[in-house]
């Protein structure tokens, strides 16, 4: 008789295969006690972290810190209900306000992750009669978000510009409205997208936006790390640009920002921000702080991308095959799975945390050692992580390996 977790028999096989060795679980990772921003306690041992998304470093920002204490005292741990019912307190709309004032948009909505962000606006923006055209690589999130959807979805080869052209040209004399779905730092390489050529070709044709997720890239890139359209110089055309709080603004939560008029809507059609909780007030008072440091934090984007460029650099003169360009995700590519496990945990056993990828959620069948840069790194911390993914590598004879695959 067929089990109810039977059509789960092969991640079972493969999470057993992971563990095998008796080493240590790279999905059941416990922080026992978080240092800083860049250094916790795991198993034990004081590690570098190296895979927590936490660009600029402001999960510790004094001000966020004395924000929250005194959202918790003033309004306590939770709000207990949903934004269209009693979850809405003066802090959600005061972080709305900061938002549009951030992004220079005329409206922005807050949502209780930036999963639920993506999911909710993709599943109600667009329905039957539309079509989604969006990027192959595209998040988890944004997959679930134009599942949920009644559009025809359409998928173009990523970064490929052309081939986006190519698939809206065979849409042009169709009815309905079209949308381009991109990000614009993709989380597993840490590539960007080609946004001015994308913007070019958006404007091609009627009836056609875009939404550009910024999540990597907001605090990032741009002079006031407004993302990718900042530094590109195309904000007015991106229609809507979604993000999240649990990155570069260091605490949890998502948000999509947009100057059309009919926007403020999605409110009372929005399913992810209809029957969802709200935020906590601690939260969302860190979050407005927080976004007021990424729009002053130059230094700390200054900071990240040379800590960026150094990882990089040394990496790839160690002999280690890096997936992208120069970006404060640097992944390294391991030749397969179980490869990637002994590299990963030999890591950390050496102290230092990264995040272990697998296909599918990875482009190209990569496996991957993922690594997300601080501003809060120093040169010392990156010079040791350097140093142990060098003699991890070593020790493993992928060296060698590595030169081979990548020019092969």
């Amino acid at each position: 008789m067929a089990g109810i977790f039977d059509r789960f028999a092969n991640v079972k096989t493969q999470r057993a295969a992971i563990v095998s060795n008796g080493g240590p679980d790279p999905f059941n990772v416990r922080m026992d006690q978080v240092l800083s921003q860049t250094e916790a306690i795991i198993g034990n041992r004081r590690t570098i972290l190296c895979g927590t998304n936490n660009s600029l470093g402001l999960t510790f920002a004094p001000e966020a810190l004395k924000a929250a204490h005194d959202a918790l005292d003033d309004f306590g741990t939770g709000t207990t209900g949903s934004r269209m019912l009693n979850g809405t307190y003066s802090g959600h709309k005061e972080l709305e306000y900061a938002l549009c004032d951030f992004f220079q948009k005329d409206h922005a909505i807050v949502f209780s992750t930036g999963f639920l962000a993506n999911a909710g606006v993709l599943s109600t923006l667009m329905g039957p009669g539309d079509y989604i055209i969006m990027d192959a690589d595209c998040h988890a999130s944004i997959y679930d978000g134009v599942r949920q959807s009644q559009a025809e979805i359409i998928r173009f080869k990523h970064n490929d510009a052309a081939d986006l052209d190519k698939r809206l040209a065979r849409l042009a004399d169709k009815p309905g409205n079209k949308l381009i779905v991109i990000e614009g730092i993709y989380s597993m390489l840490g590539d960007k997208a080609p946004l001015a050529e994308i913007v070019a070709i958006k404007k091609k044709y009627a009836n056609t936006y875009l939404l550009s997720d910024e999540a990597h890239s907001m605090g990032v890139l741009g002079r006031y790390g407004r993302g990718l359209p900042e530094e590109v110089g195309c904000e007015e055309d991106v229609d809507f640009i979604v993000g999240t709080f649990s990155k570069s603004v260091g605490t949890v939560g998502g948000f999509v920002v947009s100057s059309y008029p009919d926007f403020e809507m999605l409110r009372y059609v929005c399913r992810a921000y209809i029957f969802t909780a709200s935020l906590p007030p601690s939260v969302v008072a860190s979050a407005k702080v927080n976004l007021g440091l990424v729009k002053n934090g130059g230094a700390l984007r200054t900071r990240l991308m040379r800590n960026a460029k150094m990882l990089h650099k040394g990496l790839v003169d160690a002999g280690l095959k890096v997936a992208s360009d120069i970006s404060p995700v640097v992944a390294v590519v391991a030749p397969d799975p179980q490869t990637c496990v002994a590299f990963w945990q030999g890591l950390i056993e050496a102290g230092v945390y990264v995040n272990l990828a697998f296909p599918p959620a990875t482009p190209h069948g990569y496996s991957l050692l993922r690594c997300s840069l601080c501003a809060a790194h120093t040169e010392e911390q990156i010079k040791q992580v350097i140093g142990i993914f060098t003699e991890v590598a070593g020790k493993l004879g992928l060296l060698e390996e590595t030169k081979r695959v990548a020019v092969g």
